[in-house]
């Protein structure tokens, strides 16, 4: 179980460092702007719009992948397996250990010497 934790959080930071760079490699919506100072995308590698559909779905497909290893690693954090009892089945509870009475801690303090007792006067 540990290493399906590790390789989940491994996943979960690959994908969030993947979506962070493509996030910041995409064009945003000003973008035209900077196309008309030669910075346009027609001599791209995935043609005039193929960057922008690659990036996006590129994008879309690890966000996906971030949120599902988000949720598993959520749900395995949560998980308190019980404890197995094999192939016994039920096993019967152990009887209570008896007490044993409660005995008076020994004081380092010695008692102190008590007065011979006073003789009973009749009223």
């Amino acid at each position: 179980m540990a290493i399906f934790k590790t390789l989940l959080m491994v996943v979960q930071v690959l994908t969030a460092l993947g979506v962070i760079g493509l996030v910041l490699l995409q064009h945003g919506k000003g973008a035209d702007v900077g196309a008309a100072f030669g910075s346009g995308a027609s001599g791209s590698l995935f043609g005039a719009t193929g960057s922008a559909n690659f990036l996006s779905r590129t994008t879309a497909v690890l966000a996906t992948l971030f949120f599902i290893a988000t949720l598993s690693l959520t749900l395995l954090g949560n998980y308190r397996p019980g404890t197995s009892l094999g192939v016994m089945g039920a096993a019967p509870r152990p009887a209570p250990a008896a007490s044993a009475p409660a005995v008076a801690p020994a004081s380092d303090v010695p008692a102190p010497a008590s007065a011979p007792a006073a003789p009973a006067v009749p009223k």
